[in-house]
């Protein structure tokens, strides 16, 4: 028999407990009166990031930043269509990352207790330096999975070796180029005692998929 192409796609996926939660509140504030109305929202905002600054302090948070202010006005309507007087709002964001759930927890239960404050997200993730390790492990598992296919169809056409030809991201060796997997996470909360959030770090599931072409022989 005369050499066989053989083209594989190997998979493999780790799950891996998240290690960070990237956190974004918004601090918002209204009335009619545009001084007072930005006022309140820095004096507010101030509280927030004084708590941040606390869990900074403690290591519970690996970094924090309120770099997004916007100030506005508008003129609403009325229910018999009668446009009112001017309303002015303020708002800040504020984000950080923190690096205990249960500091987290007690944090995100502290500010949400203001009506000014609104958590917007809530993202656990790895350590960069974790991914990139889960990363590079997961896609070697998914070439040795690819690897030992191809040598399976090798063997039941009674070839005897295997070499690489090609090796690729999924897609790449196709007409139809696939989009990645992305790394995915679930936020979980559950009721108790203590804060008002009860957060546990989901496990992060980080896959890798490639395809090859081998020659068998």
């Amino acid at each position: 028999m005369s050499d066989v192409v053989i083209t594989v796609r190997g998979e493999s996926n780790a799950r891996v407990r998240a290690e960070e939660a990237a956190v974004r509140v918004t601090v918002s504030t209204d009335g009619p009166a545009r001084g007072p109305v930005v006022e309140q929202a820095q004096e507010r905002a101030s509280t927030v990031q004084d708590g941040l600054v606390a869990h900074l302090r403690s290591g519970e948070v690996s970094e924090w930043s309120s770099a997004r202010v916007s100030v506005w006005s508008d003129r609403p309507w009325n229910s018999e269509g009668v446009q009112l007087p001017l309303v002015h709002h303020a708002s800040v964001e504020v984000s950080a990352t923190f690096t205990d759930a249960g500091a987290l927890s007690w944090w995100l239960g502290d500010v949400a207790e203001s009506d000014d404050v609104q958590v917007t997200a809530v993202e656990w993730r790895l350590s960069p330096d974790t991914r990139a390790r889960v990363e590079r492990e997961v896609a070697a598992e998914a070439v040795h999975v690819a690897v030992e296919r191809a040598a399976a169809y090798a063997d039941a056409l009674g070839l005897a070796s295997v070499s690489a030809v090609e090796i690729a991201d999924a897609g790449l060796l196709g007409a139809r180029p696939e989009a990645p997997a992305p790394m995915g996470a679930r936020l979980m909360a559950a009721s108790g005692s203590g804060p008002s959030f009860s957060l546990q770090p989901p496990e992060i599931v980080v896959t890798s998929v490639v395809e090859g072409r081998f020659r068998a022989e």
